[in-house]
């Protein structure tokens, strides 16, 4: 066995490696040379995921519970296959808008809200704490088993706590290679190289002892299992006792939704990405390792139970000390250090950026009486704050290890965690596919879900140490059965952890749905929620900025926070990017203070960024039309290149278009039908009048004179009816193929309404409806057009108004008005109007807005198409929109003819 000395010597020594490599790779990096734009480096810091928990409590968790480890790794196992649809979208929506940490991501998509940002980041200290704690545990418990310290009582060379030195050291070098710069979102590409070096050693050191078992002490795996299975302990192979199917599901989900909001992994997978494109190994290459990780997981927790080893969390530890294999021994430690100071450095990283940028900073902007928005530099006291942060939380997970988490194995502590941190998960996948989840929504959720799991996780831990009353457990909260904590409305039978995150996730979703379907998103929270679900749509910024500032007040609101030197590349490169340097007395345009916004969010968050430069930026307003026009312009589709490269480009592209006129020619198919149909129905319904009242007239030729003429009236309105069908018919055949005969001449447009408004009169009489006149011109409303054409548009306009407005309460208003160097004619009514998703297609021949034969009004929908090919062919334009009588107004415009067209065309 070795000495102590020898001990503290090799972690001492493998901890200087790691200094240096993390060392030479910012010297690399700083050089210009990205060591760890690699997708294989990108894959080993992902495998930050196997911390402790994994090299020493999975095998303490097998060989109690058999299997049941399993789900902790198939959960991301599976979440991989989702990388190429959901990380990619967040790693994307993170790069485009400079994103933190999650926190800041959520605080980001939900208005930029720092009170989301703050809860967030609470979530994830509560989960976060804990997890850190557990390493601490399994270093201290590791080093005082080398060390020979079996009672616990601390580093004897120093007299000093063992997991104390531990946290000191970790808090040391997180500090030394996570906060060297303000940048948050800048890639620290020395701890990244360190993390993934470590995931080589920790991988290396669990297949070497596993082969060491499976092969030296045993014979194989078949020797391994015969044993097991003579001992009595073959229930190690199957199903957990007590567990469910519905257990190991919630199990599998838990870590599957937690891979995309772990502090730690968000921060590797996401903040420390340097191309995208390495997702793409990351989607094999990451579930190869935890396969690779996990492969011998259950022959050493056999061998561990077969041996009689009673610390279940050190049986990879115990088994080659057991064996006298010393030097194997130190090789597990060394892994077992490498896990979990991996996971420690990377965790207290992210953590304290979310500290410092969505709890600290928000709050000392704030308190007037700092005068932080007056201070020259700030970038210092925002690292002092981070630093500070990581020896807090190192400080506490060390406080909580002593407490509390000495009492529960590495794998309890993690699921907990894991509960948590799951908490965010609604939030961010509903905020990054779902438009319409909202602030109210999100806070709501993850509020109640993380209060549903203190209740059914934390209550019950209380109330094992009396803390609360045990009482609870039994007879629910409030003495109500149904709310006991372990068995929630009546839920039983499941894990503690898994009824857990049943109750806590429904709850969240529940309350996340129903406050964004309840709630309106203001303006802010509109624009965010576009930018994050279409990013791949609609990338880059959007003009959201309308303040008036001058360039060298953003420019020092930079360097407060980033340091003069980065402020002015962040000019250089903005100068380049336009084409021109931008002087300092100038006024600043929307697209420079939102690149400011950009770089004050890498340092201290989104949310409290806008509030920075919000402070700077005068008279910054975001109205609905704003909102409107920017909503219109994202929502706009890309469209293809305009200059083709290669020829299979070119041909994919007519290929797309031959597609879209197939469906067009589809759509006009069944309009047609839809037409013919139509024409028909309407060609029946006169003809069949004419012929049953003809009939009655030619058999009963002693009717009276009363009977007669009511008759022969009929007969005449079918008459007309059937001649208006086939006159819309012709003159739309007319006017497409160019045979229309126009009668041209100066027109007034007063002159047509009156004359189309007399020409409708019976029709309104018929249908109880009021025509009134609106606007009328001061002089002659003179167009250059056919009269009898524009008066058959108003005609028809008014027709198809009438045929809409309520049955005896019908209002029909037209009128004409000056528009500039135009005329535009009016016609509102009272009728229900015409959605915006039909106003594109009204004017289409063929096209009616009611899909169905029986609910369709009388008419073939070939009226606005006539309409419109009129209009047309005079130089104008026809439109339909909401109207002031509560109704649709159809308008059209037409050029007016000056004086001085009249004299020549006389």
């Amino acid at each position: 066995m070795f000495s102590p000395w020898f001990i503290v010597f090799v972690s001492a020594a493998y901890l200087a490696v790691l200094f240096v490599i993390a060392s030479y790779g910012d010297k690399r990096a700083r050089e210009g040379r990205q060591l760890i734009n690699h997708p294989l480096i990108y894959t080993l810091s992902m495998a930050v995921y196997c911390t402790s928990w994994t090299f020493y409590g999975s095998v303490g968790l097998a060989s109690q519970s058999g299997i049941a480890f399993l789900p902790i790794y198939l959960g991301p196992t599976l979440a991989a296959l989702l990388f190429p649809f959901v990380l990619h979208k967040i790693l994307r929506i993170a790069k485009t808008y400079s994103i933190t940490s999650i926190a800041d991501f959520l605080a980001a998509r939900y208005g930029k809200s720092t009170v989301l940002g703050g809860v967030a980041t609470l979530v994830a200290m509560i989960a976060g704490i804990p997890y850190i704690a557990l390493q601490l545990k399994a270093l201290s418990a590791s080093a005082d088993l080398m060390l020979g310290l079996d009672n616990g009582g601390g580093l004897a060379p120093f007299g000093v706590d063992t997991a104390l030195i531990i946290a000191i050291t970790m808090a040391i070098f997180s500090i030394l290679f996570g906060t060297r710069h303000i940048d948050a979102t800048e890639t620290h590409q020395g701890m990244v190289l360190a993390v993934a070096f470590e995931s080589i050693i920790k991988l290396t050191a669990f297949i070497a002892v596993g082969v060491f078992v499976t092969f030296y002490l045993y014979d194989g795996l078949a020797s391994i299992t015969a044993a097991t299975r003579a001992a009595g302990h073959g229930d190690l192979l199957l199903m957990p006792e007590g567990w469910q199917y519905l257990d190991w599901f919630l199990m599998v989900l838990l870590a599957a939704s937690v891979i995309f909001v772990l502090p730690r992994q968000f921060h590797v997978a996401v903040i420390e990405n340097v191309d995208e494109a390495h997702l793409k190994t990351a989607t094999w290459a990451f579930p190869t390792y935890l396969l690779l990780i996990n492969i011998f997981v259950i022959p050493i927790a056999l061998a561990g139970r077969l041996g009689g080893i009673e610390d279940s969390d050190l049986i990879v530890l115990f088994l080659p000390l057991d064996a006298d294999a010393p030097w194997l021994a130190l090789m597990v430690y060394i892994g077992g250090l490498s896990a979990a100071t991996a996971m420690i450095i990377v965790t207290s990283v992210a953590l304290s950026t979310m500290i410092s940028n969505d709890l600290v900073m928000p709050v000392l902007l704030r308190v007037e009486a700092l005068q932080l928005t007056r201070r020259t530099h700030l970038s210092r006291l925002v690292i002092y704050i981070r630093r500070a942060s990581i020896l807090l939380l190192l400080l506490l997970a060390y406080v909580f290890f002593h407490a509390i988490g000495a009492g529960y194995g590495l794998v309890s502590i993690g699921l907990i965690a894991f509960a948590a941190v799951a908490q965010l998960v609604p939030a961010l996948i509903l905020g990054i596919f779902w438009r319409d989840a909202n602030l109210v929504g999100a806070l709501s959720g993850i509020t109640a879900g993380i209060s549903v799991w203190g209740l059914t996780l934390i209550v019950p831990a209380l109330a094992a140490t009396r803390v609360v009353d045990p009482a609870i457990l039994v007879h629910g909260f409030f003495g109500i059965e149904l709310l006991r904590p372990e068995a929630l409305f009546g839920l039983s039978g499941l894990q503690p952890v898994s009824h857990a995150l049943f109750w806590s996730i429904a709850a969240n979703i529940l309350l996340l749905v129903a406050g964004s379907l309840v709630f309106q998103q203001d303006n802010l929270q509109r624009l965010q929620a576009l930018l994050f679900v279409n990013i791949f749509e609609r990338e880059g910024t959007t003009r959201i900025w309308r303040g008036d500032t001058k360039v060298a007040e953003l420019f020092d609101l930079l360097v407060r926070f980033v340091g003069r030197e980065p402020a002015e590349r962040v000019m250089v490169l903005d100068a380049i990017t336009r084409g021109r340097p931008l002087e300092m007395a100038a006024r600043a345009d929307a697209d420079f203070v939102q690149l400011v916004e950009r770089h004050v969010a890498r340092a201290i968050g989104a949310a409290s960024a806008r509030a920075m430069v919000a402070s700077v930026v005068r008279g910054e307003v975001i109205g609905p039309d704003d909102i409107l026009e920017i909503l219109d312009e994202a929502s706009q589709v890309i469209e293809y290149s305009h200059q083709l490269e290669e020829r299979s480009r070119a041909l994919e592209e007519a290929g797309a278009e031959l597609e879209r006129i197939n469906e067009r020619l589809r759509q006009l198919d069944r309009m047609k039908d839809d037409f013919l149909a139509t024409v028909s129905h309407e060609l029946r319904t006169p003809l069949t009048s004419i012929r049953s009242f003809s009939e009655i007239l030619i058999d009963n030729p002693d009717l009276p004179v009363d009977e007669r003429q009511e008759f022969l009236g009929i007969l005449v309105r079918e008459s007309e009816r059937l001649t208006r069908l086939i006159n819309n018919v012709l003159d739309l055949s007319k006017i497409e193929s160019g045979s229309m005969d126009w009668v041209v001449s100066d027109v007034d447009l007063d002159e047509v309404i009156d004359q189309a408004i007399g020409a409708t009169r019976g029709m309104a009489s018929e249908l109880s409806a009021v025509v009134e006149r609106g606007a009328k011109a001061a002089g002659p409303a003179l167009v250059r057009g056919d009269y009898d054409r524009l008066v058959q548009v108003v005609v028809n306009l008014l027709g198809n108004a009438f045929k809409f407005t309520p049955p005896g309460e019908g209002r029909v208003r037209v009128g004409v008005a000056a528009d500039g160097a135009d005329w535009v004619v009016t016609v509102d009514d009272n009728g229900p109007g015409v959605g915006p998703q039909h106003r594109a297609q009204i004017f289409e021949k063929f096209f009616q807005a009611n899909e169905s034969l029986k609910d369709r009004p009388k008419g073939t929908g070939l009226g606005l198409a006539i309409c419109h090919q009129i209009v047309d062919h005079f130089g104008g334009e026809i439109w339909v929109e909401g109207g002031d009588l509560g109704g649709a107004r159809f308008a059209f415009r037409l050029p007016a003819l000056v004086e001085e067209e009249r004299q020549a065309a006389e």
